[in-house]
């Protein structure tokens, strides 16, 4: 079997999270494509089957819920009629899933949240654990964001990187996002006749994000595949495989199963947990800018220090994420700081045998100790 593939079989992934996206569950007219999801869902029966156990990330609710209450521009003319065909909509979803689900003996479960319920900590965990008491019970779970309660403060934005971060909170080996694209191309497909698939990325440099377009060809979806990029960087920091493939044709997870068409994003050896949460944060308090000097120690795994930061920005206290700035304006790591930004603004460029005199108690080792910092 292509390794490519074989990172998602079923023998291979005990887990795996399946994202599908508007532009694929309903039609032009704001009916659920019924037909095309059967196949999906025979296509997870017959993982589910196999023993692998599937988490669904879908969207949808605003569309359907916007062709019920006749509203214009598809639920999206403002945030109160976009909030009103969420509400709608998911209950109209969720029983489209739990109906196809259960022909096959498959309890489908639902599960609504915002961005808070994944960046913070505890609200974390909470999630992670109730994720794994449903996959440990045989249930499929249909995740969609809380649309009809987010804000843009509080919104992921896509589900591309909430499929990202479920199965980071769900303990998954691989992520597939169903797509109107088929993979990744060098560059826009639409308009460079020359741009080709790009089938496998090992490491998602610099180079391979600028591949990224943040237009939709649907209209339907708030994603493109900047948001496509970024939820692979959030799964495989966390040690899930993610490919993308294209939901266009039916039974779209046994044709990539088959054929192996598409783009698959491998993961490096899992980070800790905490690590990968953290990694995979979506919002941060504030930055820590540091010297080369830091930069070098904190790439040979060493805690950043005082002495090596130059300054530090937004309003933060100690526990809190932050990003860790290069000297060339690029977060290179993150982490939780060990102290409030008004303490390092006081602390910055001081060697470690001053700070009790600075402060007035005795000092933490740290601004951030490596246990609790990921390189990004």
């Amino acid at each position: 079997m292509d390794p490519r593939i074989g990172c998602f079989a079923p023998d291979r992934c005990r887990r795996l999270v399946v994202k599908i996206g508007s532009a694929l569950l309903v039609n032009a007219d704001g009916e659920v494509r019924r037909a095309w999801l059967e196949g999906v869902i025979a296509d997870i029966a017959s993982r589910h089957a196999a023993g692998q156990r599937i988490v669904i990330v879908s969207s949808g609710s605003i569309a359907l819920g916007a062709r019920r209450l006749g509203l214009p521009r598809g639920g999206r003319a403002s945030l109160e009629d976009a909030q009103a065909a969420a509400a709608t909509g998911q209950i109209l979803l969720s029983g489209c899933y739990a109906a196809l689900l259960g022909a096959r003996d498959i309890t489908a479960a639902q599960m609504l949240v915002t961005l808070d319920d994944l960046e913070d900590r505890r609200r974390f965990l909470n999630a992670s654990a109730t994720l794994d008491r449903l996959l440990s019970l045989g249930v499929v779970p249909v995740l969609n964001e809380n649309d009809s309660v987010a804000t843009t403060e509080i919104r992921f934005g896509d589900n591309d990187r909430l499929a990202a971060r479920v199965a980071q909170a769900s303990g998954a080996g691989g992520v597939l996002l169903l797509s109107d694209i088929d993979g990744l191309y060098t560059a826009n497909p639409q308009h460079d006749p020359s741009a080709r698939l790009v089938d496998t990325v090992e490491k998602l440099d610099e180079r391979i994000m600028a591949m990224g377009d943040a237009r939709s060809s649907s209209g339907l979806g708030s994603g493109g595949m900047v948001s496509k990029l970024q939820a692979a960087r959030i799964a495989t920091q966390a040690g899930a495989h993610l490919a993308i493939i294209s939901g266009k044709v039916d039974h779209p997870i046994a044709t990539f199963a088959e054929t192996g068409h598409g783009t698959v994003f491998i993961a490096p050896p899992g980070a800790r947990a905490k690590k990968a949460w953290l990694a995979g944060r979506l919002t941060v308090k504030g930055r820590i800018h540091i010297d080369a000097g830091a930069a070098a120690a904190l790439q040979a795994g060493k805690s950043l220090l005082a002495a090596g930061a130059t300054g530090a920005e937004g309003r933060f206290y100690r526990g809190d994420p932050v990003d860790i700035v290069s000297p060339d304006g690029v977060a290179i790591a993150r982490g939780l700081s060990e102290y409030d930004a008004d303490e390092i603004a006081r602390l910055v460029g001081q060697r470690s045998d001053a700070h009790e005199a600075i402060l007035g108690y005795a000092p933490r080792a740290a601004l951030i100790h490596r246990d609790h910092m990921v390189m990004l």
